[in-house]
C-alpha cells in the first residue's frame, strides 16, 4: 500500500488530473489509506492561496468565483476550486454541482473544479473541505477558492480555513 501511495504522489506531484481526483476522492471519502496520504502530502503544502467565498444563496457565489478563476487564468495562475454544495437525498452527492456553472473552465488544464456535498455538516463546508484544499496545494495549484453552501448567520467555518474570505451580498434597497 505504501508502494502504491508514493505513486499516486509522485503522480500528483507531476501534475496527472486523474491522480489529483484519486487523491482527492480517497480523502473525501476518507478511503483506506487516506492518513497516510495526507501525511505524505503533508511537506508539499504551504504554497497556495485560498480564497474562501461565502453568502448567502443566489447571492452570484458561483458567478463570483467563475470570474475570479477567469482572472486568475489571465495571469497564468493554476486554480483548484472546492464548490461545497447541500447533500442530495438520493444519491448523497452534491445537489447542485457548480461545475455546470463553469463550464467555460471544463477542458481548462489549470482549473480543477470538484463539487462536494455537505453530507450533514453544518458551518458551510463539508467535513473534509480543509483536506481537500491541502490535496491541492500538494497537487501545485496557486490559488484554492472555496466556494461555500449558502449560508446564513451561523456557517463561519470558512473564515477558519481561508486566508482570505470574502463575504457576497444581495444588492439591498437603501432606506
Amino acid at each position: 500500500m505504501k508502494d502504491a501511495t508514493n505513486n499516486l504522489i509522485s503522480q500528483l506531484r507531476s501534475g496527472d488530473p486523474r491522480a489529483l481526483a484519486r487523491s482527492i476522492s480517497t480523502v473525501e471519502n476518507h478511503s483506506p489509506g487516506w492518513v497516510e496520504l495526507l501525511k505524505q502530502l503533508f511537506p508539499h503544502t504551504g504554497k497556495a492561496r485560498t480564497i474562501g467565498l461565502t453568502g448567502a444563496p443566489g447571492a452570484g457565489k458561483s458567478t463570483l468565483v467563475d470570474q475570479l478563476a477567469k482572472h486568475y487564468r489571465e495571469q497564468k495562475h493554476s486554480i483548484g476550486i472546492i464548490a461545497v454544495d447541500p447533500t442530495s437525498p438520493y444519491t448523497g452527492g452534491a445537489i447542485l454541482g457548480d461545475r455546470i456553472r463553469m463550464q467555460q473552465h471544463f477542458s481548462d488544464p489549470g482549473i480543477y473544479i470538484r463539487s462536494m456535498a455537505t453530507r450533514g455538516s453544518l458551518g458551510g463546508l463539508a467535513r473534509t473541505t480543509a483536506d481537500v484544499a491541502l490535496v491541492l496545494d500538494a497537487g501545485g495549484r496557486d490559488l484554492v477558492l472555496i466556494e461555500t453552501v449558502g449560508v446564513g448567520q451561523d456557517e463561519i467555518d470558512i473564515v477558519r480555513l481561508a486566508d482570505v474570505t470574502v463575504v457576497i451580498l444581495v444588492p439591498g434597497i437603501a432606506q
